[in-house]
């Protein structure tokens, strides 16, 4: 298999416009992001997509690879597309997110195995909740899984609900898991799944996975231990310094 790492960026965020560009420890997120995703020996290329021009000077300024993309995309999945159309030579695109600064290599090499399986379509992570701030945390989607390693059902609600038992102790009856919001694609999968409509399932949760699940496509999961770090507004900067 040949992989290609793509990190979406845009300038124009709604929570914290710029992101991209954001000073951390004398390094960019944009470039803290990029050099991480280097590390991992799986991927044969990494390119940054974006549709702003001052990204796309400051990549190519500090030794990255960018490329201009349309600036009608919806999501970073369309992003993506639209770059590993003008790519045919890979077979899987793995779509990195542009603000984790401190991303492991490891979680992209983990992701990437989903796809030694010749029937993985689509694959991401999921990783153990272990406290009742994470399960009850609406702005963390929670995955239910199959005996497959398949995603179920993505939701920002509490599932599985714990029939008779109160929420505080939902933990000890049932293993839940959390979305790690790294994807890989079948690159053939990853141009059909832009092309589709968005689905009642996906405007409920605002959730574009559920789109594909509607649609029948399969999620393959691979479960990790390691925490992410993403930056959604400047206040998440603070807890950034644990890795300065």
């Amino acid at each position: 298999m040949t992989i290609l790492g793509i990190i979406p960026a845009r300038y124009a965020s709604s929570r914290f416009p710029g992101k991209p560009l954001v000073d951390i420890a004398g390094k960019s997120m944009i470039q803290r992001v990029y050099e991480q995703a280097k590390k991992c020996v799986s991927l044969a290329e990494v390119i940054v997509a974006t549709d702003d021009e001052r990204i796309f000077a400051h990549v190519n300024a500090f030794g990255g690879v960018a490329v201009m993309t349309g600036t009608d995309h919806q999501s970073g999945t369309d992003r993506c597309a639209e770059i590993a159309s003008l790519h045919p030579e890979y077979d899987v695109i793995i779509n990195i997110q542009g603000d984790e600064p401190y991303i492991d290599p490891e979680q992209i090499t983990k992701l990437v195995a989903c796809f030694t399986d010749a029937n993985t379509q689509i694959a991401t992570l999921i990783k153990k909740i272990t406290t009742q701030e994470e399960l009850f945390n609406y702005n963390s989607p929670k995955v239910v899984i199959n005996k497959l390693s398949e995603a179920v059902y993505f939701s920002r609600a509490t599932l599985p609900h714990i029939r008779g038992q109160e929420p505080d102790n939902w933990l000890e009856f049932y293993t839940y898991f959390k979305h790690i919001g790294i994807y890989g694609y079948r690159a053939d999968v990853l141009q059909q799944i832009t092309k589709l409509p968005i689905s009642g399932l996906e405007k409920a949760e605002s959730l574009e996975q559920l789109r594909w699940i509607e649609n029948g496509y399969r999620i393959k999961v691979a479960e990790t231990e390691l925490e992410t770090h993403a930056v959604d507004v400047p206040s998440d900067l603070e807890k950034l310094k644990l890795f300065e």
